[in-house]
């Protein structure tokens, strides 16, 4: 039997961008999972509308395993951040999509949705991102991460001015708002010309389309729970992280390399907007399994409060289904976009760190977090 698994990418993410593989990491460790335990896979990475519609999103991935599937492969739907939300509403019995019916065809042969750092409960980050100066940020922090991620280390000055204004826009005004646009348009410089164009287009589809920035709001994904059900038979499990929150002396290890003492300062910005607490809509599942509470208790020493997260979604907002890993680590950190060996091309034999949060997840913690993973793919869905 051939696996076949279609990974879909979070709002910060891509396929592929100016040569550079969003899912390199992950695509590969699945791959060589399944082969070390005796199955052949093919790995997929669907390229969806970035902020778009979380229905338009699911469309699309709904499509691109009609158009790869074949009777009799076990296909697998993997998703990250909100690619974790597509691959549930391309499950869901009760979905209404705009696709034709025969699109949905391949649904027979699912075998597992897994979701990676999901906010199935919602992020207060996307409430933010929702406002005029939180559209701003998103674009800025978006470029931010292509950046960051592709040559490792960006110009520091221009990079310590842009975390700096990040850091402001939620009291920004006009002026500070246009000052913040300048130095995206400077970071955005730095690219080659052929890769900056591409890039752009990327940001501008995300100016043009954030259907999914409103829907990520706690308010709406409390909408969405209550309309979107599971379909049975299917296998669904998830992998949630936990980044250290930000302190004072925290900084100090970072002091040595400036590069990293400015991507803490945007994990911290990042982080306390996540943190922000709304007990009407509390980002959570109502209640979790003992199983759940005795896994998080033993990865993290402790079980996370309602402000822990992973610098983009609380950690309580990332449980749907069986919980198959939990770790400390930041949103990308589970990618295998984390400190490590930068040998070789960047996103493929070398890793680029996102933001410098303390968790220090490493290689091993990815290998164990992938085993995980594939391990509970290849289970029944009752087992």
């Amino acid at each position: 039997m051939l696996h076949r698994l279609y990974l879909s990418p979070g709002m910060f993410g891509f396929g592929q961008l100016g040569g550079f593989g969003y899912f390199a990491h992950l695509r590969e460790a699945l791959r060589a999972r399944f082969v070390e335990l005796g199955h052949e896979a093919v790995v997929h990475v669907v390229d969806v509308p970035p902020t778009a519609s979380i229905r338009r999103r699911a469309a699309r991935l709904t499509e691109a395993v009609a158009e790869s599937a074949q009777e009799g492969d076990a296909v697998h739907l993997v998703g990250h951040s909100t690619g974790g939300l597509d691959a549930r509403l391309a499950a869901s019995p009760s979905a209404r999509l705009l696709v034709d019916a025969r699109a949905r065809g391949w649904l027979h042969s699912l075998r597992s949705v897994t979701t990676l750092n999901t906010p199935h409960y919602g992020t207060p980050l996307a409430s933010f991102f929702a406002t005029k100066s939180g559209q701003q940020m998103l674009y800025a922090v978006s470029a931010f991460t292509f950046v960051a991620l592709t040559l490792s280390a960006p110009p520091l000055t221009l990079a310590s001015a842009l975390v700096l204004a990040v850091g402001r826009v939620d009291q920004a005004v006009g002026v500070e708002l246009r000052v913040l646009e300048r130095l995206t348009e400077r970071l955005l410089g730095v690219l080659e010309p052929a890769r900056s164009r591409e890039v752009r287009a990327y940001l501008d589809a995300i100016q043009a389309d954030q259907g999914a920035v409103i829907q990520l709001t706690p308010e709406a994904m409390d909408l969405f729970q209550a309309g979107v059900e599971d379909r049975p038979g299917v296998r669904y499990q998830c992998a949630v992280a936990a980044a250290p929150a930000p302190e004072a002396f925290g900084v100090a290890r970072h002091l040595l390399s400036p590069w990293r003492l400015v991507s803490h300062g945007l994990f911290t910005t990042l982080y306390g907007l996540t943190a922000r607490f709304d007990d009407r809509y509390p980002c959570a599942a109502p209640a979790l399994t003992l199983e759940a509470e005795r896994q998080l208790v033993s990865a993290l020493g402790r079980l996370p409060g309602a402000r822990s997260n992973d610098g983009v979604v609380p950690v309580l907002s990332q449980i749907w289904g069986e919980l198959v890993w939990a770790g400390a680590a930041d949103h990308l950190d589970v990618l295998g976009h984390f400190r490590g060996p930068t040998r070789g091309e960047r996103g493929q034999g070398g890793h680029s760190d996102w933001l410098a949060c303390g968790a220090e997840f490493d290689e091993r913690a990815f290998r164990g977090l992938v085993a995980a993973v594939v391990a509970g793919m290849l289970r029944p869905a009752d087992g």
